[in-house]
């Protein structure tokens, strides 16, 4: 039982045989340094249940924990706020239960029906991941570790746009100017050669446009009459009538880029349990809306489109189907999620990893299938997230000016590779060890400089900031989780054994203090979707860890039990790290 859990505990008693009342909840907080104490009560939310003095309240229960927790020595009120005391025990003995439980922090997972689908990625198959998807896969794979270990059981999907006009343009133009070349006769990942022909077909047809411009034709009127794009939308109407030539190209095409896209994920290090294709699921949603239709859900206007009028809900009209019968966006996100929801039988809840751009269709959406009926609609959340920007501008696919993915860590690796030979700290590795070393550092330093934002904010990406040994970034941490392996392979001796009688420095205690939060910081994460609370409690378990280095001495100590705890202490540090760090897709090294 952690301290604080055993104080709540002691608190709730004190107040219900005290006043006969019952709290649902004990506030706590750090003691201020200016104040005795290793734990604070705070008292003021305790009086919407007994109204009276503060101060006096805080008294009442100081004088009830001392006589009744034999390890809280002595207590001190300072306005509302009650300091307790607690003696050096209760920390060995809740460090002891915390060092000997392998999996500290994590939660079994659930046994009952109450499995999350985590959906991210989701891109399209005419280009390659950049890095706007860079911090979508990042998100996702994290957010669905974080629920795992918060005890949820999680399926990671993604759904592909695998259709549509921009699909079409990239065959068309690979039609026209491709000369026949495959991934294998260039040598280019499947996925950078179809883009590279959503980028041709854009220049030719801005070539189309100026030349209509030029004989006359108005601009507006030259986007829409370029033989480029009559041809891209001819080319759209043969696939959906399944016309077997384009199918199969589609086809061919389509696979190139899932190849491409397969690699990049390994060197991401995200996974997934399923995919959803849009080729698939664009037909979903229209027996949803005949069924909505029927129970006054939608209405159908004159020209016979249906809608649903969500302007009690302080939302808009909405259209879900057209006039001729046809689906939209909306349409099909309905079809696809009621058909999760039967694919996966347990799923009590989803979660949507998609840019903040599309925060009031997600509105909707939820909105919609809570209108519907679904018990699950209540469980829908969707992990909005800014864009990632750079120093030199915003990027854009059809131009070719995006980042990619792939070059972004190969970039990374580099940057790490520059600085780590500027630091001269990998002196007597091999060339092999050195390599796999940088790209650990490098994925590291990017990983956690885009998780450790919040996932609403935007983030300007500085790859040579993320790759510091200093400061708030993956490399420091990961250098301190390093320096404690060192310690560990010193401590030749048997440090298993617990501790009980020796008196705690500040700084051991503070330690502990910190390590003890972790189950928490994993639920507040979980409950948050924000895997920014797990990198940052992992830096300030760090700092903690480095003034604890820094003003204790580890194995130079004489004392043997002051030695061990100070050694099991650094291991259960190094554990945490290695746990969190996982938790964020991020490896951690051995040596460095």
């Amino acid at each position: 039982m952690s301290i604080q859990t055993l104080i709540e505990s002691a608190v709730k008693k004190g107040f219900l045989t005290l006043y006969n009342t019952e709290i649902p909840t004990v506030e706590f907080q750090a003691t201020r340094k200016e104040f005795e104490g290793d734990i604070t009560v705070v008292v003021f939310p305790m009086l919407r249940y007994k109204k009276g003095n503060p101060v006096q309240i805080g008294n009442d229960l100081g004088n009830y924990i001392v006589e009744n927790v034999k390890e809280v020595t002595r207590f001190n009120v300072v306005k509302g706020f009650l300091n307790l005391v607690i003696d050096d025990t209760l920390y060995l003995k809740s460090f002891d239960l915390i060092f000997k439980n392998s999996t500290y922090g994590f939660v079994n997972p659930s046994t009952n029906n109450d499995a999350v689908l985590v959906e991210y990625s989701s891109p399209n198959t005419n280009k390659p991941l950049h890095l706007g998807h860079v911090r979508n896969n990042l998100l996702g794979y994290a957010v669905s570790e974080i629920l795992k270990a918060a005890g949820k059981k999680v399926y990671k999907t993604q759904i592909i746009n695998d259709r549509g006009i921009h699909i079409c343009k990239s065959m068309l133009a690979w039609q026209k100017f491709g000369n026949g070349e495959t991934p294998t006769s260039t040598g280019l990942k499947g996925d950078k050669l179809v883009g590279n022909y959503y980028v041709k077909f854009d220049q030719e047809y801005k070539k189309e446009i100026r030349e209509l411009v030029a004989s006359g034709i108005s601009e507006e009127d030259a986007k829409k009459q370029a033989p480029l794009l009559l041809e891209a939308q001819e080319m759209l109407k043969k696939w959906e009538a399944g016309d077997e030539q384009v199918v199969a190209l589609w086809k061919e095409m389509n696979q190139w880029v899932y190849d491409g896209f397969d690699i990049t994920y390994k060197n991401l290090g995200v996974n997934f349990d399923s995919y959803y294709y849009e080729s698939n699921t664009y037909l979903l949603g229209k027996d949803n809306i005949e069924e909505g239709l029927k129970n006054g859900v939608f209405f159908k206007k004159e020209d016979g489109s249906v809608w649903i009028d969500l302007t009690e809900d302080g939302l808009d009209e909405k259209i879900v189907l057209r006039s001729d019968g046809t689906a939209v966006y909306m349409t099909q996100d309905i079809g696809t999620a009621v058909q999760r929801s039967k694919d996966y039988p347990d799923v009590n809840g989803m979660v949507y990893t998609v840019g903040n751009e599309q925060e009031y269709h997600f509105k909707v959406l939820f909105l919609i299938l809570q209108k519907l009926g679904y018990n699950w609609a209540d469980q829908l959340y969707h992990l909005s997230y800014g864009m990632v920007d750079l120093p030199s501008g915003k990027m854009k696919s059809r131009e070719g000016t995006v980042v990619d993915a792939d070059e972004l860590m190969v970039e990374m690796t580099d940057t790490a590779r520059t600085l780590s030979q500027e630091l001269g700290k990998l002196d007597g590795y091999s060339n092999e060890e050195k390599e796999g070393l940088y790209k650990t550092i490098g994925l590291g330093a990017l990983k956690y400089y885009i998780l450790k934002v919040d996932p609403r904010k935007r983030i300007l990406f500085d790859p040579k900031e993320s790759v510091d040994f200093q400061g708030n970034t993956g490399p420091f941490i990961q250098y301190t989780y390093a320096r404690i392996q060192s310690i560990l392979r010193k401590a030749t001796f048997d440090y298993s054994q617990p501790i009980t009688d020796i008196e705690l420095h500040e700084k051991e205690k503070e330690l502990i203090k910190i390590i003890e939060n972790y189950p928490e910081i994993i639920q507040q994460a979980a409950a948050n979707h924000s895997p920014a609370l797990i990198a940052n409690y992992t830096y300030d378990l760090v700092k903690e860890f480095n003034s604890f280095y820094q003003n204790v001495s580890i194995l130079g100590e004489e004392n043997q039990h002051k030695k061990i705890i100070r050694v099991q202490l650094s291991k259960k540090v190094s554990d945490i790290i290695k746990s969190a760090f996982s938790l964020l897709g991020i490896e951690v090294p051995e040596r460095m």
